[in-house]
Formats: C-alpha cells, sequence, structure tokens
C-alpha cells in the first residue's frame, strides 16, 4: 500500500511539472509582441517614465562598471545598456525583455568576476549591479503585468536559479553580495505584478458580467411585455373571434329553411374568423418567442416586430410595378402559371417581398433594369427580382438597412425561403418561395441565385 501510495505521489507529482514547463515553454520561450495599454488616466505617462528609467540604468550602471568594476569604456556601455535596454523592450516584448535582462545580467557577472581581486576601495556589488537589480526588477513587474502566474514564477524561479549559480555555485573575491536583496525584492515585484493582473482581469470580468445582465434584464423585460400583449391578445381577440365563428355555425340551424344566400355568408363570415384565428396564431407565436432579436429562429438579429396587418395581395402587383415605373425604374413583369387560392398571409407577404425588392432597386441601384418574374406552382408561388449593374452610385440611404431580414422573416414566418445575392454582371436578385397554406414545404427545384462577388446584400 505504501508503495503504491509513493507511486501515486509521483505520478501526481510528474504531471504537475510536466503541466508547468508546459506553460513555461508556451509562455517564456516566445517573442510575440504583447504592447503594454495606455493607462486608462494617464494615457502615455508610465512609457515615457519606464524609459527615462532605463536611460537613468543605462548611464548609473556604465559608471559603476567603469569606475567600480576597472571595465574599458565599450564594455562597460555594452553591459551597461544591456541592463537598461530591456526595460524598454519590455514595454512591448515582455519576455524577450526579460531574457535579455537576464543574458545581460550573465555576462557582466562573467566579465567581472576575473577583476573582484583587483578592485579597490569598496566592495563591489556582485553578481547583480545596484542597476542590474532596478532593471530587473522593472522587467519583471512588466512581464508578470501581462503573462499568467505560472510563467511569472517560472521567471523567478530561473532568475532566483542564476543567481545560486553565480554567487553560490562560482563565488569570488572581495565583493559585496548581493543575490539575496535581488531574489527577495525579484519575489515581491512578481507578487504585485501578479497581483494586479489578477485585478485587472477580475474588474474587466465584472465589468462584463455586468454588460450581460444589463442585457439580460433588457431582453426579460421586453419578453414580459411580448407575453403580456400576448396574454391580451389571446384572451380578448382570440375569444371574440372563436365566439363568432362558433356562432357563424350555429346560426343556420336556428332558422328553418334558411336561405341559400344566408348559408353562404354565415359559412364566409365563419371561413373568415377561422382565418384570422390562424393569422392571430402566428403573430402570438412571434410574440411570445424567447429570442426578441430573432422571433423567427433565422439566426440574424433583428428589430423583433411582428408583421404588418395584411392589407395588399398579389392581384396589386401591376398597381406595384406600374408605380415603381412611375418613379423613373424601368420594370417589367411576367407572371407564368395558373394563380390558385393562397392563404391570406402568403398573398401579404408575397407583396410585400416584392415590394421591398423593387424599393430596394430604386434606393440602390439607379438607373438598373429591373425584371419581377411570378410563377404559380402547384405547391406554392416563386418570386424573382433581379436588377441589372446601376449606371451610377445610389445615394447613401438613411434606413435600418433591415430589408432583407423583413423579407426573410415574412417567408420564415409562412415555411417559405428568401435568398439574396449579387449577379455576375453585377447587378443583385432576390428569390423568394412561399408554399401555398403557409405551412413549411420543401423548395421546389429552380435556378438558385448565383454567389456575390461582393459579399453583403443591398438590403
Amino acid at each position: 500500500m505504501t508503495g503504491t501510495g509513493g507511486r501515486r505521489v509521483f505520478v501526481v507529482l510528474t504531471g504537475w511539472i510536466r503541466r508547468w514547463l508546459r506553460v513555461l515553454r508556451d509562455d517564456l520561450w516566445t517573442v510575440r509582441p504583447d504592447p503594454l495599454p495606455a493607462s486608462v488616466w494617464l494615457r502615455w505617462l508610465p512609457h515615457g517614465v519606464l524609459c527615462l528609467a532605463a536611460f537613468g540604468v543605462t548611464f548609473g550602471g556604465v559608471a559603476q562598471l567603469g569606475s567600480d568594476g576597472n571595465l574599458a569604456p565599450w564594455p562597460a556601455f555594452v553591459i551597461g545598456l544591456a541592463s537598461g535596454g530591456p526595460v524598454v523592450l519590455a514595454l512591448w516584448r515582455p519576455v524577450a525583455g526579460w531574457w535579455l535582462s537576464l543574458a545581460g545580467t550573465l555576462v557582466g557577472a562573467v566579465e567581472v568576476h576575473g577583476r573582484l581581486g583587483s578592485v579597490s576601495g569598496p566592495a563591489f556589488t556582485w553578481p547583480w549591479t545596484v542597476a542590474g537589480i532596478i532593471a530587473h526588477l522593472l522587467v519583471l513587474l512588466l512581464l508578470a503585468l501581462r503573462v499568467r502566474t505560472g510563467a511569472a514564477v517560472g521567471a523567478l524561479a530561473l532568475t532566483a536559479l542564476l543567481t545560486y549559480l553565480l554567487e553560490a555555485g562560482w563565488g569570488g573575491a572581495h565583493h559585496e553580495p548581493t543575490g539575496v536583496v535581488a531574489v527577495v525584492l525579484s519575489t515581491v515585484v512578481v507578487v504585485l505584478g501578479s497581483a494586479l493582473r489578477g485585478r485587472r482581469e477580475a474588474r474587466a470580468q465584472l465589468v462584463e458580467q455586468t454588460t450581460l445582465t444589463a442585457e439580460e434584464r433588457a431582453r426579460r423585460t421586453l419578453l414580459e411585455e411580448r407575453n403580456r400583449i400576448a396574454r391580451e391578445l389571446h384572451d380578448v381577440v382570440a375569444h371574440h373571434m372563436s365566439v363568432i365563428s362558433i356562432q357563424a355555425q350555429v346560426a343556420p340551424h336556428l332558422v328553418e329553411q334558411p336561405s341559400r344566400e344566408l348559408v353562404e355568408n354565415l359559412a364566409g363570415i365563419r371561413q373568415n374568423a377561422l382565418e384570422a384565428l390562424t393569422e392571430l396564431r402566428r403573430v402570438l407565436g412571434v410574440l411570445r418567442s424567447e429570442n426578441p432579436e430573432d422571433p423567427y429562429g433565422l439566426g440574424h438579429p433583428g428589430t423583433g416586430a411582428a408583421p404588418h396587418a395584411p392589407q395588399p395581395t398579389l392581384d396589386r402587383l401591376d398597381a406595384l410595378i406600374e408605380n415603381t415605373r412611375a418613379a423613373g425604374l424601368d420594370v417589367t413583369g411576367e407572371v407564368t402559371g395558373k394563380a390558385r387560392p393562397y392563404a391570406p398571409g402568403v398573398e401579404l407577404s408575397a407583396y410585400r417581398i416584392v415590394q421591398e425588392a423593387l424599393s430596394n432597386a430604386l434606393r440602390h441601384a439607379p438607373g438598373s433594369r429591373v425584371r419581377v418574374e411570378v410563377a404559380h406552382l402547384r405547391s406554392g408561388v416563386r418570386l424573382d427580382v433581379t436588377n441589372s449593374r446601376p449606371r451610377h452610385p445610389g445615394p447613401p440611404s438613411a434606413g435600418a438597412g433591415h430589408g432583407l431580414l423583413g423579407m426573410r422573416e415574412r417567408a420564415a414566418m409562412l415555411g417559405g425561403t428568401v435568398t439574396a445575392a449579387g449577379t455576375p454582371a453585377g447587378g443583385f436578385t432576390v428569390a423568394a418561395f412561399l408554399p401555398r397554406d403557409g405551412t413549411p414545404s420543401a423548395l421546389p427545384p429552380g435556378p438558385a441565385p448565383p454567389p456575390t462577388p461582393s459579399g453583403e446584400p443591398i438590403a
């Protein structure tokens, strides 16, 4: 049992070490850019302060290496620049700045090590110079602010390991050891930087959560209001329409030998009441949708508004084309197939789809030629509105840009489809199919609109 427990501990410890090494490899073995963002209140002031600090570190390090370390001017300048330069580099690439600071410290310690015994006066601070400690602390702070805590701890561990190997493993005569001070201050800086990073992430998550909560509250308020309206429509309008339908059905039986005209009129009243109830159920389904921005489940955010009450029908398409032609657009129409009775909602939606497509062509494709094709099929009606390339760009539109969405919503409510795309000749086409009875039906075979070369529809 003891051996099994020891193996389990070894496996867990090995797995943890592997994960930690993987984090170090992903976060510390890279030179990817990670610019320090501007402060909300101070803007770019911290960047300027750090650049001034880097200049001071470089100047102080060169002076100390030249006077106290007995180094020649050029080696002292290179090593001093290797201390201050990483601070500036860490503003944009913190990992690369940390590696450069660590390498500069190692080169400087090796270069000065042979002169420690010959240094006169006060003992030289080794392996870290004062300027090197300040520069490395700034680099570690910039690193801890932008990498994961595990990576920051790994950087601290490598810094401590390098310090230990230089001071305890190699050592030197007549020097002032700075390894303990450097490691302790580095630990404080890493803890501070990780805490600030965690606080910043927590505040960002809080802002995001607050935004989501506000949006959810608004969505729920809108949904509750829509449900209230749906209940009122169901309790009042639907009840009265049902009563009308029942009374129209019962009325002929209350009269002995009712006339044929009376029976037909009452049957028409009952049929109209039933059709009104069907349309009302569709509207109630929209109002009770859980997603007010996409009431028909199309995956396209929109206004969430229900369609307007039905008014025009397919019989008025000729008048619509004439009005559009009078507005200055070259429009031709073609009707194929035998017209059969359609559900009222299908008649209205077919008219509105053609109306919106012609309005889009009038706004966005001035001077183009438009062809409207209406095909009466056994299963429903197919609509195609195609315009040629406009002669000149249209004026900017002040509309909300929901015309195409409205067409799709109308078709989806009736079980139909709407597609819109550009044509290879530079025009635009809108194709729609609506089933006859307003229930879901498979789209009959027919030419599909070609892919758009530019991408977005004009609606």
